[in-house]
């Protein structure tokens, strides 16, 4: 099976994008590339995480042409084809529908350094504008409102967070999740402390030698 390894991690990281709590049914999505092959392995469109099989997952190459698959592939293949050309140093894109990460979406706002895992991301979660999902203008204004962050709210929509591979996807939307709630609960409380641009800088340095190396999800 064409890309089967990469096609068994988004089915697993599709089941635990629903048991986080990070999207219900078959809301968001997911993808891994393999940029040596030309291919993209995308969650197919409408489908639910716990209904997908591997062999479910539709194969694309670089421009979205479908080279494997029965279904349709998820109707924000645009935008993850255009973080793959823009960002070399992405393997993998998740897209979510998380509660407090969207609520932001929902008032504009972006998420700026109320706590340290905010690092996830970069200094902060930038927005990108609203555009009507599954449209090339949406798929612009992520590729550009992302810049060189790991992390992107959309306008009244949701998050897409982006990695070398999917464990790390994964890994910024959860922790972005966690950093959502906790500036919604300090903002329905008071004023949050955010914290300044160089001790995000010492955050971000710790972060580059944080935890170990994941290997199973690697596309080498």
């Amino acid at each position: 099976m064409t890309m089967q390894k990469q096609r068994e991690a988004i089915v697993r990281y599709g089941r635990k994008m629903i048991t986080s709590q990070l999207t219900i049914g078959a809301g968001g999505n997911l993808s891994m590339v393999d940029r040596a092959a030309g291919k993209v392995a995308i969650s197919p469109s409408g489908i639910e995480y716990f209904d997908l099989q591997p062999q479910d997952v539709v194969i694309t190459d670089l421009d979205g042409h479908v080279l494997d698959g029965q279904y349709k592939p998820s109707s924000e293949l645009g935008f993850h084809l255009a973080l793959y050309r823009q960002r070399p140093d992405v393997n993998a894109v998740l897209h979510t529908h998380s509660v407090y990460a969207t609520t932001m979406a929902c008032l504009g706002w972006e998420i700026p350094a109320v706590h340290y895992l905010v690092g996830f991301s970069g200094h902060k979660v930038p927005l990108a504008p609203y555009a009507t999902f599954g449209t090339p203008e949406l798929a612009r204004n992520v590729a550009a409102g992302i810049g060189d962050y790991n992390a992107v709210l959309l306008a009244n929509h949701g998050l897409v967070a982006v990695g070398s591979d999917l464990g790390r996807a994964f890994n910024t939307a959860e922790e972005i999740e966690l950093v959502a709630r906790i500036y919604y609960q300090t903002k329905s409380v008071g004023n949050p402390v955010i914290l300044p641009e160089e001790e995000m800088a010492r955050v971000l340095e710790k972060f580059a030698t944080y935890g170990q190396s994941p290997k199973e999800d690697s596309n080498v």
